[in-house]
């Protein structure tokens, strides 16, 4: 019975380490999209000023 409990905790520790990695993964990749909208914005600026002299 204790043995059946240990295993059953550390399935349920599992998960939530397992879930918790795929939130950052997630998180990280949001960040990404972010910074990469920015990168683009500052690019079409640069452009706009090129094309405006």
């Amino acid at each position: 019975m204790i043995k059946a409990l240990r295993r059953l905790t550390a399935f349920v520790a599992l998960l939530a380490v397992a879930f918790k990695g795929v939130l950052s993964f997630l998180s990280w990749v949001e960040k990404q999209d972010e910074a990469q909208a920015v990168w683009s914005d500052d690019e079409d600026r640069e452009e706009e000023l090129e094309e405006a002299f």
